[in-house]
């Protein structure tokens, strides 16, 4: 009997610790975005090539942001921009985490 106790307390404690999820820091997000906003917080920002009208991202859900990042990162990844790619090159998974965490945090 203590020992299917014991299995269940296993269990349970596997089970807590995979639903944790870590969130970014939002001030430490915050002094990360700066380089984000000389694209994505000009009102109207269109890329010359190719043409496309560049989002805001302030507001935008948080891991609608992570999952942009880190497959702009990935070789071979779903989104393919080459200055998107090198930015999220240089980023951390806790960056990227502190980055999303900030601009989700902010009001559209």
């Amino acid at each position: 009997m203590k020992r299917l106790h014991l299995v269940g307390l296993i269990a349970v404690a596997l089970c807590a610790a995979s639903a944790v999820h870590a969130e970014g820091d939002k001030t430490r997000g915050r002094t990360l975005v700066y380089t984000c906003n000389g694209c994505h917080g000009v009102p109207g920002y269109s890329n010359v090539y190719p043409e496309y009208h560049v989002p805001h991202i302030a507001g935008q859900n948080e891991q609608y942001i992570v999952n942009a990042l880190k497959s702009y990162r990935t070789k071979g990844g779903d989104r393919k921009h080459p200055t998107m790619s090198a930015q999220a090159d240089s980023l951390s998974n806790e960056d990227i985490a502190d980055i999303a965490a900030y601009l989700s945090s902010l009001a559209k």
